[in-house]
């Protein structure tokens, strides 16, 4: 596989977003420089076509977006027990999306409707360095709660009182709700654009740029230009660079319009349940 020295010739440009028809492998690490990764993988744990494990996927990945300060990658606990190539990277928190509904390849275990998306940082970059937006949900419930000594398996942690209101913000949870993509997906393992803009809306500042060298049918691009955010995305098949593409064209066309940024198939909001989590300003 020839490398390539810089990036190629972009697929797709328009309004920071970027697409590279290009295998992630073949490009130069240093000729991509961004805030975040966002990693989902080919794992080879289907009998999918594409589906191919890529080795070392994690020291490609730093070596992607060597100035980033976060990497997200979705995953489940064999495969994280399986990568043993983590150097570059230290482990932050993880977050548990949970489906409505889920698969069942086995029906002697659990049904399985969740699945990890772990945060990691940059090895040797402090955690207080990376950018951090904490997010917030509109549901809280009527309450006052008041710390008084510190928990015995945490450093100390001052007392305080606070008041929580009916409707009014908490802090996001770890375990996140969100609908899978099935009846509107493009790619067998669409990821659902809300989990991906909380995610984004977490970690990425505001203009910063997010890589994703495995972009698939493009949902981390379309969060990424919902939020205003830059994006870059590579992808080794033709047929979902082109999805992709169609999909932020889409996407420009309901922007310019002033209409939500629904797609196709997807109910409208107001039927998919609570809220959906917001950004509470700090300050």
């Amino acid at each position: 596989m020839k490398p390539f020295t810089q990036k190629p010739a972009p697929y797709y440009s328009r309004n920071g977003i970027e697409i590279y028809h290009s295998d992630c492998r073949a490009i130069e690490p240093g000729a991509i420089q961004g805030d975040v990764v966002m990693l989902d993988p080919p794992f080879g744990s289907t009998s999918l076509a594409w589906d191919r494990a890529i080795p070392r996927v994690m020291s490609i990945a730093s070596g992607l977006a060597t100035a980033a300060g976060t990497l997200w990658l979705f995953c489940s606990v064999k495969v994280l027990l399986g990568l043993g190539e983590m150097a570059d990277w230290a482990h932050v928190q993880e977050v548990v999306w949970k489906k409505q509904n889920g698969t069942n390849m086995h029906n002697d275990r659990f049904r399985r409707v969740h699945e990890l998306v772990v945060q990691f940082r940059r090895a040797g970059v402090p955690f207080r360095s990376c950018f951090k937006q904490p997010q917030f949900t509109l549901d809280a419930r009527r309450l006052t709660m008041r710390r008084k000594a510190k928990p015995p398996h945490m450093r100390a942690i001052a007392g305080h009182t606070y008041l929580c209101v009916d409707g009014g913000p908490r802090l996001t949870t770890s375990v996140i709700e969100a609908h899978n993509c099935h009846g509107y997906a493009v790619h067998p393992t669409q990821k659902p654009v809300d989990l991906i803009a909380l995610l984004l809306g977490y970690s990425c500042p505001p203009g910063g740029l997010v890589v994703d060298p495995c972009m698939g049918s493009g949902s981390v691009l379309v969060a990424a230009r919902q939020m205003g955010r830059r994006a870059i995305g590579i992808e080794t098949s033709k047929k979902y660079c082109d999805a992709a593409v169609q999909r932020l064209e889409d996407l420009e066309q309901k922007l310019a319009a002033g209409e939500p940024a629904e797609e196709s198939g997807r109910k409208p909001a107001s039927q998919r349940g609570p809220t959906p989590p917001s950004t509470i300003p700090k300050g």
